[in-house]
């Protein structure tokens, strides 16, 4: 009888899990990062304490966000109208996923950063190019690009809406074009950072879903590259 109650509490735990990753959408990016930094993982050389702290790390934010969800289930449960402690209770809730979110980053900056650092500047020496109109070049052929898919696509305008997002393709052009002429991995770093401060806002705002703006910035990127790749 026992054994059945902790089978039971099992499912019901993972029932949790998998109702969180199926209704929210950080969390299915809390996964897909968590699963990307396990596999990079294995190519460099942690010691035991760093594991440590990158599974505690990752634990953290999923954690964070599933009591998030809970709580934010729970005050749509009670109410459905606006209170002001209503919004406070979410809003706490999400402030400490943003704070786990933070210390993650953090934490993978001083696990990866000093890893990937030579290599990422042995890469950057190899691709890079000289005359600065090519960025140029590079981002309104990235224009372009995301405005002759929208109008195959027929959904949004050229500047707003549809698939691709322009604002991450342009951002991630940009920032990967900074990357290369910089070959400065804290400027990168920074660069890469405002690319997904815009991506972001254009999912907050419901301009674009996450899926848009990805094939976006991976658009952004690619073209950009290839541009850099072939004039160097």
């Amino acid at each position: 009888m026992k054994v059945r109650r902790l089978i039971d509490s099992l499912n019901y735990a993972f029932e949790g899990i998998i109702y969180a990753l199926k209704t929210q959408r950080n969390m299915k990016i809390h996964f897909i990062v968590a699963i990307l930094v396990l596999v990079a993982s294995l190519f460099f050389d942690l010691t035991r304490i760093e594991i440590l702290i990158l599974f505690l790390t990752i634990s953290m934010v999923i954690v964070a966000e599933m009591i998030n969800t809970s709580i934010e289930s729970t005050i749509d449960l009670i109410t459905d109208k606006y209170h002001i402690f209503a919004k406070i209770a979410k809003n706490v809730a999400a402030g400490a996923v943003l704070i786990a979110a933070i210390n993650s980053i953090i934490v993978a900056y001083l696990l990866f950063f000093h890893r990937i650092n030579p290599y990422t500047i042995q890469v950057l020496h190899h691709v890079r190019q000289s005359p600065l109109h090519i960025t140029f070049i590079a981002l309104i052929v990235v224009i372009f690009t995301v405005i002759a898919i929208k109008a195959y696509f027929g959904r949004g305008t050229p500047l707003q809406g549809g698939m691709p997002s322009g604002h991450a393709a342009v951002a991630f052009s940009l920032a990967t074009a900074i990357t290369f002429i910089s070959e400065n991995m804290f400027i990168a770093t920074l660069s890469a950072l405002m690319a997904l401060l815009v991506s972001q806002s254009r999912v907050e705002t419901k301009i674009h879903n996450f899926f848009e703006v990805l094939v976006g910035g991976i658009l952004g990127i690619l073209i950009t590259i290839i541009f850099f790749q072939i004039f160097s």
